[in-house]
């Protein structure tokens, strides 16, 4: 699973680096954070209607537009790749509404000889941004009259782990390199297939990882120190 991550690089940066145009506002909105969790606004890259890239904000914890209310969201954060294809809550998106979500990199975490929950932060080697596989859906607020509420939300797509990963942990977020982030986005070209085929683990040698302090546990901590290495061993 992945259940909090990291992303404070700046949105110009992001921009740059995904060949990407800001949504409206999105700049003004935007807040860095070293502790994302489940409901936050988060950024993320799709497509629009003229095929160009748009940085734009979803809610994190996806809403199904067939839901009767918003709280299915928290329970659905992360959709599993061998399910994504079947399961009532995501099927329809696999099909048609793809985005990435992005990141920094995310936490993990595993059981220490104590039997406490050792964190771990893990990142790309390189330092570049990741963009993780994910699903977005709209939803509107059946309470409120004339259906112009509307939440879009999404969720991060998870599969087996990478050999950097499975020492820590069974699952990761599924995260796109660039080749395949551009079949990712786009809804009308590959079939489905060959989407299914890029939710397989990462390959080795792309993300490290280090153990971090047990703060992070915490969603209200929120600062720099998240991500620095404590002593210990480095899956």
């Amino acid at each position: 699973m992945c259940g909090r991550y990291v992303l404070a690089t700046p949105i110009d940066e992001l921009v740059r680096f995904f060949d990407a145009r800001e949504a409206p506002g999105i700049d003004d909105a935007y807040l860095p954070s070293y502790n994302v969790a489940p409901t936050r606004e988060v950024v993320c890259l799709a497509l629009n209607g003229d095929g160009h890239r748009i940085l734009d904000e979803y809610r994190w914890g996806l809403i199904p537009w067939w839901a009767k209310d918003s709280s299915i969201g928290s329970r659905l954060f992360n959709a599993r790749a061998e399910t994504v294809t079947t399961k009532p809550a995501f099927r329809d998106a696999f099909k048609s509404r793809r985005l990435a979500i992005l990141a920094d990199g995310f936490f993990e975490w595993r059981k220490d000889a104590d039997n406490r929950r050792q964190p771990f932060y893990l990142t790309r080697r390189d330092g570049a941004p990741m963009a993780f596989a994910g699903l977005w859906d709209s939803w509107r607020d059946p309470s409120v009259a004339g259906g112009t509420s509307r939440v879009r939300s999404c969720t991060i797509v998870t599969t087996g782990a990478s050999a950097e990963v499975a020492p820590i942990h069974n699952r990761m977020p599924v995260v796109l390199e660039p080749a395949a982030l551009e079949v990712w986005l786009d809804a009308d070209g590959p079939d489905q297939d060959e989407v299914e085929a890029l939710l397989s683990a990462q390959p080795s040698g792309i993300l490290e990882a280090r153990p971090v302090g047990r703060r992070v546990g915490n969603v209200r901590n929120d600062d720099p120190s998240l991500v620095e290495p404590v002593e210990g061993e480095v899956a």
